[in-house]
Parts: C-alpha cells; sequence; structure tokens
C-alpha cells in the first residue's frame, strides 16, 4: 500500500485541481470528477487484481502480456517502460525535487538539474542496497506525502469558506472528457502494485488488500483536498491560481504553512520517484530474464534481494533524460507529454489480456476472479481506449515521437530474435 500510495500521490494532486476547476461549472462537478476517477481506477485495479493473483510475478504486466499475446507485444512493453515511461517519469518528478530543493538551498545556474540528478542516483542507491531498506524508507515519504496533504486540507477547513459565485459555464461532453483524462493522471501509478504480486508474503490475498485498500484511502485523500481547496479558494480562486495548494496553506495556515507545504510536496515527490523505481526496475529485469539481447539487465543481486541490474540501467536512462531536459526544457516537456498514449496502449492490451487467458487457461486456479465479469473489463477496456484516444487527440507531435520509440524497440527485438546466440530458451526462462 507505501509503494502504490507513494506512486499515485506525487506533484499531480498539486497541479491538477486548479486545471479542473478551470473546466468546472460547479463544486458537484469537480467532488463527482474526482470519485469518478477513483471509481474508474477501482475497476482496473479488479482486472489488475485477477492477473496479479493468478499469475504472479516480478514482470507485472509484461509477464501477463507475453502470457495473453506472446514474446513481441511483452517486449515491447517493457522497453517503452525502460525507454521512456518509467525513466520520463523519474526525470519528471526529480526536475519537480529540484526546482523545490533549489527555493531552500539555491546552487547556481544549474541547481534544479545538480538536485535532479542527485536525487536519482540517491533513490536508485536505496533501491539496490536492499529490498527491506527500500521498504521502510518508501513507508517514511508516503507518511511525509500524506502529511502534506493533511496539511492542505487542515488549512482548507481553517480558512474562511468562501461564498463567491461561479460565473456561468456550461460543460460540454468534451469538457468533461478533458477533466476527467487531467483526474486519472492523477490517480495513474495504481497499477504498479502488481510488479511486487510475487515478492509479497501471502501475494495472492496481499496484493487485493494492497490494490483496493490504496486506492480507497487515495480516493478519500483527493475528495478530502479538493474539498478543502473549493472552501478555501472557490472554484473561480482555484482556477486562477497557479499554485493552489501554496495559496491556500498561506490563507489559511500563514507564510509558515508554505514552507512546511514546500516540505510536504518534496516527500511527496521522491516517494513518488522511489516507487516509480522500486515498481519500474522489475520489468526491466523481467525483460532482461527472458531475452538474451538484454541479458545483463535480468541479474538479481542475491544480496539484498534487489534487481541491482535493471535498477541502474533504469537510473542511467533517467539521467540522460535530465541531460535532455536541461539542455531545452521545451524539448523535454515533449519527450514527457508521449508517455501517455504509449501507457493507455498497454493498459488497453492488459485489459484485452484479462478475457484472453479466461480463454486460453480456463483450468488455472483463480483465488480472485473479477466481480461483473464480462462487463467489468469491458467497461475497463473503454476507459482505456477512450484515453488512448484522447492522449493522442492533446500531444499530436508528443505521440508520434512514442511511436518513433516503439519502432525503434521493435527493431532492437527483431535483431534480438534473428540471432541464434541472442536467443533464450524455454529452459533457460524456466530457471530464470
Amino acid at each position: 500500500m507505501a509503494v502504490v500510495v507513494g506512486i499515485v500521490i506525487g506533484a499531480g494532486i498539486y497541479e491538477v485541481p486548479s486545471l479542473v476547476a478551470g473546466n468546472a461549472g460547479s463544486t458537484s462537478e469537480i467532488l463527482t470528477v474526482w470519485l469518478l476517477g477513483g471509481m474508474l481506477s477501482f475497476l482496473g485495479a479488479i482486472c489488475i487484481a485477477e492477473l496479479a493473483t493468478t499469475y504472479p510475478d516480478s514482470g507485472g504486466l509484461y509477464h501477463y502480456l507475453r502470457l495473453a499475446f506472446g514474446d513481441a507485444p511483452a517486449f515491447l512493453y517493457a522497453w517503452a517502460r525502460l525507454a521512456i515511461i518509467q525513466t520520463g517519469s523519474i526525470a519528471l518528478l526529480s526536475f519537480v525535487f529540484g526546482d523545490y530543493a533549489s527555493h531552500v538551498l539555491p546552487l547556481g545556474p544549474y541547481s534544479a538539474s545538480i538536485y535532479a540528478a542527485a536525487a536519482i542516483v540517491l533513490m536508485t542507491a536505496f533501491n539496490v542496497r536492499d529490498v527491506r531498506f527500500g521498504r521502510w524508507m518508501q513507508k517514511l515519504l508516503t507518511l511525509g506525502t500524506l502529511a502534506g496533504l493533511a496539511l492542505v486540507i487542515v488549512a482548507g477547513a481553517m480558512s474562511p469558506p468562501v461564498t463567491e459565485q461561479v460565473a456561468a459555464r456550461s460543460v460540454t461532453g468534451s469538457g468533461f472528457g478533458l477533466m476527467l483524462v487531467f483526474v486519472l493522471l492523477t490517480y495513474g501509478g495504481w497499477s504498479e502494485a502488481a510488479y511486487i504480486a510475487a515478492e509479497l508474503r501471502d501475494g495472492r490475498r496481499s496484493i487485493v488488500v494492497a490494490l483496493l485498500g490504496s486506492l480507497l484511502l487515495i480516493t478519500a485523500a483527493y475528495l478530502a483536498t479538493n474539498w478543502a481547496l473549493v472552501r478555501g479558494l472557490g472554484i473561480e480562486g482555484m482556477a486562477r491560481s497557479q499554485a493552489v495548494a501554496a495559496d491556500l496553506v498561506s490563507r489559511g495556515i500563514g507564510p509558515g504553512g508554505a514552507t512546511l507545504l514546500s516540505i510536504g510536496v518534496a516527500m511527496a515527490v521522491l516517494s513518488s520517484m522511489h516507487g516509480t523505481m522500486f515498481t519500474g526496475a522489475r520489468t526491466t529485469y523481467a525483460m532482461g530474464r527472458d531475452f538474451a539481447v538484454v541479458r545483463r539487465l535480468g541479474t538479481w543481486r542475491t544480496k539484498g534481494d534487489t534487481p541491482a541490474a535493471a535498477l541502474i540501467g533504469q537510473a542511467g536512462v533517467a539521467l540522460l533524460l535530465v541531460a535532455i531536459g536541461t539542455a531545452t526544457r521545451q524539448g523535454f516537456k515533449t519527450m514527457v507529454e508521449f508517455t501517455a498514449p504509449v501507457f493507455w496502449l498497454f493498459f488497453l492490451l492488459a485489459g484485452i489480456a484479462l478475457f484472453v487467458l479466461r480463454r486460453k487457461d480456463p483450468a488455472r486456479e483463480r483465488r480472485f476472479r473479477v466481480p461483473g465479469y464480462p462487463v467489468t473489463p469491458a467497461l475497463f477496456c473503454a476507459t482505456s481506449a477512450y484515453l488512448l484516444y484522447s492522449s493522442l487527440v492533446y500531444t499530436g507531435l508528443g505521440a508520434a515521437i512514442g511511436v518513433g520509440v516503439l519502432a525503434l524497440g521493435a527493431l532492437v527485438y527483431v535483431i534480438g530474435r534473428s540471432k541464434p546466440e541472442m536467443k533464450t530458451t524455454q529452459i533457460e526462462r524456466d530457471a530464470a
């Protein structure tokens, strides 16, 4: 639960509420779209819970895609996570941390980049050292994350309520869809629990508790936070604000509260970074375990019980992205934007994989079955398809770059499969 909450509650909850308020016509619409985001994420979590309990593996979604569709889609998914999805998120989060840290102690013109690189190295070292150490670090950072949100909620309760009337604003279907895209982006990351299913004690039961329990906690925290923001700033005030949480805390508690909030945001960013590294490296490890063309990434460090090679490789790519982001922030922004279409494409395939594996492997014991099958996974697939379409429409050039990254991964896969010495036999895979 600490991993899921720590990954999901990152910097997004401090930025997205103002974007949602700018498209909303009432308080009820704001709270409804945040509640709907939690419910749709819950649908997805139920589907992933069946896959994770039936086929527990450190590869997570990569493993389910490989079982359902074969090697090629699974390799492309793992490639996308290593090349851009996880590493792009790590780099972006590291820059957010660098910006906040530079306000406290500036280190010159490249202060944010220095802090960003240092955060990646430090969080990677924590993960490489020992899985137990990483677990306790994640719990500590997640507590700091929740404390930051608690500060916002308290500030909203202490602020005199805003009674201004919202200007007339009609919300169209596309406007509500845009709000939902923003909100689901903030909920993103709950599926990462699937990557640690094989490492949990009593994993088949624990993974269900971790997925569903963490989403209930996250949804409650998001609803309370948005209630506090609406109460303390009003909808128009939220829409105009460049930093809604800081504005609310300053109004409700005073300037000293804004400093505490900065610490809370930094904790949230580090928590999300740490959890993203933890789960991202496990997909990379699984890819290296199964495909000899990237075999060096598939070694497990017995001392500390961690996928050390995958963690280090992941950090190397993230540091490269930090260097690119330092050279041109606009290029970095475009690079991060294209993660959304790739992410929702493979989420759609994961939902379809549930149907495929039910048909291909009907005799397999399923300790947890999706309630309301097949309607529930069909709704999840429909949502993923809609968000894939929306992200393609809103990103444009970024989507084209994402296709290029996938094409490069396909080329690597073809080259690796064409060389007999680069293939991994089924016996070798089973041994791994």
